[in-house]
């Protein structure tokens, strides 16, 4: 009789067992699917870090004795920054073959050629290279016709690098506040 009640109670309990899987494999279920697209257009930005602008601060240089005439003075140094999705490269110019001078009264073209503005690259965190004459150690004469300053720089966030500037004019401008822009350009490659 034991064997009987024994033997009930498993069957009860596989039933039970069974039924409550079939319960389970009658539930309901559904799914739900969504593309989702990332527009990525090409982004590039080019900044004077100093100035967190695509301008930057004036950079002045003061010829206050005849060493400054004959040796040149340099400046600090500007630090540029680049974020940009896709490899780069970088030009510099200036905006005109001469600087405009002002003479305390009016503001005119002079015979000053650019040319006697230099640049060097002080530092270059790019992950690319320099343009041909330009290095950290000399100054490269600056014209109006862009030149390739680096060429072959990785994309990224915060690319930068850093130049200096360095103008010897020589002794044959008279007094006057000369002036040019010097233009970079970043291109995506």
């Amino acid at each position: 009789m034991k064997k009987i009640i024994i033997t009930a109670a498993v069957l009860v309990g596989i039933n039970a067992a069974a039924n409550a899987q079939q319960v389970n494999a009658n539930n309901a279920s559904g799914t739900a699917q969504q593309a989702v697209q990332l527009a990525l257009s090409n982004a590039l930005e080019i900044t004077f870090v100093a100035a967190n602008a695509a301008t930057g601060a004036t950079v002045a240089l003061p010829f206050t004795t005849s060493d400054h005439y004959e040796n040149g003075v340099e400046s600090d140094e500007q630090q540029l920054k680049i974020r940009s999705n896709k490899n780069f490269g970088i030009t510099v110019k200036t905006s005109a073959a001469t600087f405009t001078v002002n003479d305390g009264q009016n503001t005119s073209s002079s015979s000053m050629p650019t040319s006697v503005l230099g640049l060097a690259v002080t530092d270059n965190n790019t992950g690319g290279l320099l343009g041909q004459g330009f290095s950290s150690s000399t100054y490269n004469s600056l014209s109006a016709t862009a030149t390739n300053l680096i060429t072959g720089a990785g994309r990224g966030g915060n690319q930068n690098f850093k130049v200096k500037y360095k103008a010897t004019p020589g002794f044959a401008y008279p007094a006057g506040l000369y002036a040019t822009d010097v233009i970079f350009t970043a291109t995506q490659q």
